[in-house]
């Protein structure tokens, strides 16, 4: 059986009831209207623009259109190529020709974006609904852009991008880097600025440590049990070679809750 877009759709938790699937063609400027259109060069900014403005025709335009956008840029008469999902956060004019919209890009299939190809099988139709797509074939998955490793005094992650580093191809070399080392690392709750500081030491390498956080959000912590790990931001305080004594490590962890009074004023409870 061969893959299919609802699949996809049903892996990020998105419901075809509540979404419907844009396809943009590159065109410069929309003789019907006069409107700009977008072409290869386009910005996502550029992009994001064009997709918020619809007609204010029912018959070319829902009247009260979906929460979930699914926008896909045609490549031929029959593939789609994922541009982005984005979140309608509802109409904000409306001149009797044009309808403009508050869309905003969701973190929904962002792993995919400019990767996955399906095939458009309604050859005429820009919009469709995403119970309809969800029966499109995927044709392709492109292999992820390699991003280099920033280094570690350069490496901050907020929380789904920590997730995205351990799972995705793209950040393998991430991964093999965190993998070297032992170290302190410092979690920071954004929401009030309280911070946490913790330690991979011994045979637990960085990587493994953390991967433990982008699967259950606390890394086993007691103190960060009942936070949200949504707000979390991640960071490397000091690094070490795997071989390095333990106390060595204990004595760096140790220094660095105080410096930063995170006992008393942050969220590490010993």
């Amino acid at each position: 059986m061969s893959l299919t877009f609802g699949a996809i759709m049903h892996s990020a938790g998105i419901d075809p009831a509540e979404a419907h699937v844009l396809r943009h063609a590159y065109v410069r400027e929309h003789i019907d209207s006069g409107l700009q259109g977008i072409h290869a060069d386009s910005t996502d900014t550029e992009i994001l623009k064009y997709t918020s403005q619809q007609s204010a025709k029912p018959r070319v335009f829902p009247i009260v259109p979906p929460r979930i956008w699914l926008i896909f840029i045609r490549e031929g008469g029959d593939r789609a190529r994922l541009w982005s999902v984005l979140e309608n956060n509802g109409e904000t004019s409306n001149d009797g020709k044009l309808r403009t919209f508050d869309v905003a890009p969701s973190g929904q299939l962002a792993d995919l974006r400019n990767r996955l190809v399906i095939g458009w099988r309604s050859p005429r139709a820009w919009r469709i609904n995403a119970t309809t797509a969800a029966a499109y074939p995927v044709v392709e998955i492109a292999d992820a852009e390699p991003i280099p490793f920033p280094g570690f005094d350069q490496l901050v992650l907020d929380y789904a991008r920590l997730q995205a580093v351990m799972r995705e191809h793209r950040y393998a070399s991430w991964r093999t880097a965190l993998a070297s080392v032992a170290g302190v690392y410092l979690i920071t709750d954004t929401r009030d600025g309280r911070q946490y500081v913790g330690k991979a030491d011994g045979a637990e390498s960085i990587r493994q440590r953390w991967n433990v956080y982008a699967t259950n959000g606390h890394g086993g912590n007691v103190e960060l049990r009942n936070v949200s790990p949504a707000s979390f931001r991640f960071s490397l305080l000091r690094v070490f070679d795997p071989a390095t004594p333990t106390r060595e490590i204990d004595a760096a962890e140790s220094h660095f809750k105080v410096a930063l009074d995170t006992r008393r004023h942050g969220l590490n409870g010993n």
